[in-house]
């Protein structure tokens, strides 16, 4: 063992620490610390030997100048006083506590947080405090005892403003999957103004069940609050902050469908939300205390019950009226339910790949030009994925679901050197003319894919020659039964030249003059 161990058990032992308490805190055996502190002469009580031990006191006794200083005794009892008996002093009353003298540095270490064991280890080190621990705990414990608690604020809030939400510990019950019992979360909604509760059983959370929670919540009371408070849990806020949280998309959606707002608490407020933490305090001391249930629908059916029958009938402590009459009050200025309830999707963050796609459920949707290795938020159910600006939440793109391995992108989004599939080709024939897509497709049954390249060898001749005239020559080719590209090309360019119109001739007067006026001042500076 290495020097330092060795020392933190010698100075453990000389602070009065049993050798359970030093194994407990550096996790050396009770047997090698009880080896180096009797080579440190420090002495050790022998297991068992309580009650047949010498009268005489051990340790830290008051002794004269004339007989030598015992060693410090540590003792193995884990029940025993972490150090001796306080001395006798002369000086204050045998009742006094030894902590008198240290009461502002007691409370000022209180005030800090800091525990009892903490304080008398400042105590020691810092102002040579001679009594025991056991003597600073009891005088913390009075200290804690004689306080008076701050007095909680008083949240009012009007009818259909406010409502707080909250999860709590529900009871046993038996899951259908295992078999075994296992306990099930409680979710409470408590309105601000009446105090009137809904309270909810579930097996497992995630972020659809607590929104899906609150929907169920909602429609039980009619109606929707404008507010609701809730602390920083992962369901409901991604990131706590003081002054900007940043809420979960699906929450906030599904609370903007019903139009009400998210407030989350500040981080370690619970009294912010004091309604809703009563009432989970009330399920879980009085319906639910230490009952089981066969499934989670006769849990439900026992609390619903009990909300009717005594909760919703009690005398509220604060208001002093009853419940059910305040809530019969307060519901017709909740808001009115929406017609249809709220789609849930899931979303995340997704990189736009190089071939400016993003990956969904093994399928791929384009983003617009321009996003190629960025981060974009992806909301997809099974009817569409919806691609979303992740700072300013504006949406990019919308798509229906593909299969597995498809992708999905809009036209003005594939890149310019994306070849086009033969249908695709095949309807551009069409647009470009009524023989022309016909023979296309002539040309596609009786050769198959292959007939790519003579497609755009008929598109391209469009382009040459114009769309009416080898529209005619298809109309030429399809009436002799002819479903070739080679003779729609020999076709044109034995045709004889057609006569220019009077939108091709006006370009070439108009250059032709140009021409000459420079002819003439070139002539004229010559001359």
């Amino acid at each position: 063992m290495n020097d330092e161990k060795k020392q933190q058990i010698i100075a453990l032992g000389k602070l009065g620490w049993s050798l359970r308490r030093i194994q407990t805190a550096i996790g050396v055996r009770r047997e090698t610390a009880s080896s180096y502190l009797k080579e440190a002469g420090i002495a050790i009580r022998p297991p068992g030997g309580w009650g047949r031990a010498s009268p005489a006191k051990p340790a830290n006794e008051v002794i004269t100048d004339s007989t030598p200083k015992p060693a410090i005794e540590v003792i193995t009892d884990s029940d025993a006083k972490l150090a001796a008996p306080e001395e006798h002093r002369p000086d204050r009353s045998p009742s006094a506590s030894a902590c008198l003298p240290y009461r502002e540095a007691i409370e000022l270490g209180l005030s800090q947080g800091r525990n009892a064991i903490a304080i008398w280890q400042d105590l020691v080190d810092a102002s040579g405090f001679t009594a025991g621990y056991q003597s600073v705990r009891r005088f913390v414990r009075k200290l804690e005892g004689s306080s008076s608690p701050e007095a909680r604020a008083v949240i009012e809030t009007a009818a259909g403003e406010e409502c707080q939400v909250d999860y709590g510990d529900g009871p046993m019950v038996r899951d259908p999957n295992t078999g075994k019992y296992r306990r099930v979360r409680l979710f409470v909604m408590t309105l601000g103004c009446s105090r009137k509760s809904v309270r909810l059983l579930s097996f497992r959370s995630s972020s659809q069940i607590w929104a899906e929670l609150h929907e169920k919540a909602f429609r039980r009371l009619g109606g929707a609050t404008r507010v609701v408070v809730l602390d920083n849990l992962r369901e409901g806020v991604l990131t706590p902050d003081i002054y900007d949280p940043t809420l979960n998309p699906l929450y906030r959606d599904m609370l903007a469908h019903y139009g009400a707002v998210a407030l989350p608490c500040r981080v370690r407020d619970p009294d912010r939300k004091g309604k809703v933490e009563s009432g989970v305090g009330h399920a879980k001391r009085t319906p639910l205390k230490g009952l089981r249930f066969e499934s989670l629908t006769a849990a439900q059916a026992y609390l619903d019950h009990w909300e009717e029958r005594w909760a919703d009938t009690r005398i509220h402590g604060t208001t002093k009226r009853q419940v059910a009459a305040m809530f019969s009050e307060e519901r017709a200025t909740l808001l009115p339910l929406p017609l249809e309830p709220f789609r849930y999707y899931q979303y995340g963050e997704r990189t736009v790949h190089l071939d400016g796609c993003v990956e969904v459920e093994a399928a791929y949707y384009g983003a617009p030009p321009g996003w190629i290795g960025r981060r974009v938020q992806v909301q997809w159910d099974s009817h569409q994925v919806r691609l979303l600006d992740p700072r300013s939440g504006q949406l990019l793109r919308e798509h229906l679901r593909q299969l597995r391995g498809r992708h999905r992108i809009q036209e003005e989004d594939r890149p310019k050197q994306t070849p086009l599939g033969i249908q695709q080709l095949l309807v551009r024939a069409d647009r470009t003319g009524k023989q022309i897509g016909a023979l296309c497709r002539g040309l596609h049954q009786a050769n198959g894919d292959p007939a790519v390249r003579h497609i755009l060898g008929m598109l391209s001749l469009a382009k040459k020659y114009g769309a009416a005239t080898v529209d005619d020559a298809c109309a030429a080719a399809l009436e002799l039964g002819i479903y070739q590209y080679r003779f729609v090309r020999r076709y044109l360019e034995r045709r004889p030249p057609m006569p220019l119109s009077l939108r091709q001739v006006d370009p070439l007067i108009r250059q032709l003059s140009l021409y000459r006026d420079l002819i003439e001042e070139k002539t004229k500076e010559i001359a």
